[in-house]
């Protein structure tokens, strides 16, 4: 075989391959309506047999820079930065508790919300991961909504309480909480019971303009 011939099987195999090839990431953002987000979350009963908090560690120094994840979130969220201390020891700062339109002024005076609270996380799923998962999503920094500094009025009042059951007293932040909740519960492939989905439902009725953008943990 002469060289031109081979070069002229390799000119055409490479004909034969696509001009562009397209690389889907493993865990692409997606972004849907709400309702059709409601829609996406499969439906089960819960159960909250076996739930112990401990379960959930959390507070964890995941990157090893001095910061825990409470930490983090407080730095992340602030509206005028603390001054950070030894140890990550956060002073001074500015907040704004979009649950109840609190501004805070003091770390102490906030409560880092798991937006899906970790009880109703087992209830709706956490129960069959490992420990190993349940940490991830304890300390999951990697979606902007999955932890939120609030007041810590409010986060206790929240408890482990679904949307059928509390939402935030400040009427303007209820679309982004459900948008939040929903969200949450897409990004980690928790269900919903009927009364959630319902209530999902009919709050989401007033809230035609707000999408749900997750990723997949």
């Amino acid at each position: 075989m002469t060289s031109t011939t081979v070069r002229a099987i390799v000119a055409a195999a490479f004909a034969l391959l696509p001009l562009t090839t397209t690389i889907t990431p493993a865990h692409a953002s997606e972004t849907l309506s709400l309702h059709d987000a409601i829609e996406d979350l499969p439906q089960a009963a819960e159960s909250r047999d076996g739930y112990a908090r401990t379960k959930f560690r959390h507070w964890i120094d995941e990157d090893k820079d001095g910061c825990n994840t409470r930490n983090e979130v407080l730095l992340k969220e602030a509206v005028a930065p603390p001054d950070v201390g030894p140890r990550c020891k956060l002073t001074g700062g500015t907040w704004l508790s979009y649950y109840d339109d609190k501004t805070v002024d003091s770390p102490s005076g906030l409560d880092i919300d798991h937006m899906v609270p970790l009880a109703e996380a087992w209830d709706s799923g956490a129960s069959q991961w490992t420990a190993a998962r349940r940490q991830a999503y304890a300390n999951d920094l990697d979606a902007e909504r999955s932890l939120v500094a609030v007041t810590a009025r409010s986060n206790r009042q929240k408890a482990d309480q679904d949307p059928a059951e509390w939402m935030p007293p400040d009427a303007d932040a209820q679309c982004t909480y459900l948008s939040d909740w929903v969200g949450t519960k897409l990004r980690w492939s928790l269900t919903i019971d009927r009364d959630e989905r319902d209530t999902l439902r009919e709050l989401a009725a007033d809230c035609t303009d707000t999408d749900v953008e997750y990723e997949r943990a």
